[in-house]
């Protein structure tokens, strides 16, 4: 004897998954408090002027060797 696999439609499984998340939310989800989350923004606006400087150095350094140094070898 075979067991049959019922699946409901869309619209009850998309009901489901949406009540589910709003319960998820509500109650077992743990958000910061005021200071973590300026320190995380604090630590994240750090990384990101730290990374955007490395950028910066590594433009002015590529364009120092490819634009300048390298086709004053071949004049």
């Amino acid at each position: 004897m075979a067991s049959e696999v019922v699946t409901a439609g869309w619209w009850p499984t998309t009901v489901a998954f949406l009540r589910d998340s709003y319960l998820e939310i509500r109650t077992r989800t743990t958000w910061p408090d005021v200071p973590q989350v300026r320190q995380a923004s604090v630590a994240i606006i750090i990384f990101v002027l730290a990374i955007g400087l490395l950028i910066s150095l590594m433009d002015v350094l590529l364009n120092l060797v490819l634009v300048t140094l390298i086709p004053s070898l071949f004049s």
